[in-house]
């Protein structure tokens, strides 16, 4: 049994103390959040105790590992501490907003850089993981292309777009992080953006992007990302190879169809948003995180990825700004 505590009783937190309930060798023993009605609310929820000094957490002899889902701008000093006092631990994306930033995190942390796990849930889902497997088994053969679309069901707040580092670091990253996972290196990135949204345009940032990436060994990416879409949470893939084609498409709350005169192939609305749509991804991911943790070995993706992302995400930030492809 890992003894487990959360920090950030925000919407991750409930996300994540979910999985850890369910969880056979895993045990929630402490909340964390500086707004104490957070805390409160999620601990009381789970019956554990509660913090407002993340500190409390790092000193607690009573916690194994870590979840940090406190904001971005914290997310280097947490891990840094979690690490430091014996902790396992897995942080949510992005490992940092500046790149120098997360550098100084990977410099720090050394070789134990390889146990620290970074959030990106997206490997895990079932549906994606199928397709990486099926490619590895040569079933389409070499893989050329890959399409990843992601769009958001509606704009977040300005307050919240302020301090997000923009969507490349904010949304696309856990694309970034797809898109490694099924090409490995890349090589070059071409990014534009444009707005919709009048508000995020206010904050500098886009609602609006296309990412193209080319992989060291040539194999092409395409990156669709919508902050605002009519229809729900969009979130599918497609995988090109010389043999064939594999695609995962919209999940619905169940397979059920409709026909009539007016309609075809019509089926109930699509997952409302991440936290419905990749329940089971997070679930999945505990368990590896927690299988590193007590074998003692590497994770998968680690913080390693998450500096290889946010290097991709500042890439197209740059192209974006330029109009220039940037090389890597």
């Amino acid at each position: 049994m890992i003894r487990i505590a959360i920090i950030g009783a925000g919407r991750i937190g409930h996300v994540h103390a979910r999985a850890v309930a369910a969880h056979p060798q895993a045990e929630l023993v402490l909340v964390c959040d500086p707004f104490e009605k957070n805390a409160a609310e999620l601990s009381e929820q789970y019956g554990v105790r509660y913090c407002l000094d993340p500190q409390e957490v790092f000193e607690d002899p009573g916690v194994d590992a870590v979840i940090i889902g406190s904001p971005t701008r914290f997310h280097v000093d947490h891990i840094l501490a979690a690490v430091k006092a014996g902790k396992k631990v897995m942080s949510e994306k992005p490992i940092a907003l500046d790149v120098a930033e997360a550098r100084r995190c990977i410099d720090e942390l050394g070789e134990a850089a390889d146990n620290v796990m970074m959030g990106f849930n997206r490997r895990f889902d079932p549906s994606f993981a199928e397709i990486h497997q099926r490619i590895e088994d040569g079933e389409i053969g070499e893989l050329q292309q890959l399409i990843v679309i992601s769009r958001d069901p509606a704009a977040p707040p300005a307050e919240y777009v302020a301090g997000s580092g923009g969507i490349f670091k904010d949304m696309t990253i856990h694309d970034f992080d797809t898109v490694r996972f099924f090409l490995g290196d890349i090589a070059e990135v071409s990014a534009v953006g444009t707005n919709v949204d009048e508000a995020i345009a206010a904050q500098g940032d886009f609602d609006q992007v296309l990412v193209t990436l080319k992989s060291a060994e040539g194999r092409l990416a395409t990156i669709v990302n919508s902050r605002s879409c009519a229809f729900g949470y969009d979130q599918r893939l497609e995988v090109f190879g010389a043999d064939g084609m594999l695609s995962a498409d919209n999940l619905t709350q169940t397979a059920v169809r409709k026909a009539s005169s007016t309609q075809t192939e019509a089926k109930s609305a699509v997952m409302d948003f991440f936290l419905e749509r990749y329940e089971d991804a997070y679930r999945i991911e505990l368990g590896h995180f927690i299988d590193a943790a007590n074998a003692g070995t590497p994770v998968s993706p680690s913080v390693r990825d998450g500096y290889a992302a946010l290097l991709l995400a500042q890439a197209a930030a740059d192209s974006a700004r330029t109009g220039a492809a940037v090389r890597l």
